[in-house]
């Protein structure tokens, strides 16, 4: 067959075989990005003292905030957040004041170690749930104000 019989690819071909290209080209290289995206809008595990592998009463909520508090460099032993919670709220997670002077003043203290909302807020440890009530939130939020004002929770002796 001549060079003048065989078939020849218009032009427009060869232009649409380039924007395939690089229209794939450019789907590979936005993957990473629409993948970096969804990643980052992930929600982050919350942590409570079942998801970390303890039991859901005092004792597994004092050792799972000891290790969030470990982790984020609060200093606090046992012995010192058992002390103050007994004497806050006897071990309840729900208790609240609502006779003190906070309470009258509109922010009642909460929780194990009785935290008002503005000081729960101030001292919330990331990671943990955003509610006074949450007993390792609660705990880990009034010892980082312990260690930041105290110096440790295990110094506090007293209402704080």
């Amino acid at each position: 067959m001549s060079a003048a019989a065989q078939h020849r690819r218009p032009r427009n071909s060869r232009l649409a075989r380039k924007l395939a290209v690089l229209g794939t080209g450019a789907a590979v290289l936005a993957l990473p990005v629409i993948g970096a995206t969804s990643a980052s809008a992930a929600t982050p595990t919350t942590l409570t003292a079942t998801s970390m592998g303890y039991a859901d009463n005092l004792d597994g909520w004092i050792r799972a905030s000891l290790q969030v508090m470990a982790q984020q460099g609060i200093p606090g032993s046992y012995d010192g957040i058992y002390r103050n919670v007994m004497r806050e709220s006897s071990g309840n997670p729900a208790a609240i004041n609502n006779w003190d002077s906070n309470a009258l003043a509109g922010t009642p203290s909460k929780g194990l170690l009785q935290v008002i909302d503005p000081t729960f807020l101030a001292y919330h440890v990331p990671g943990t749930l955003m509610n006074p009530y949450d007993p390792v939130a609660n705990i880990t939020a009034a010892c980082k104000y312990a260690a930041a004002r105290y110096g440790s929770i295990d110094n506090v002796y007293g209402a704080y």
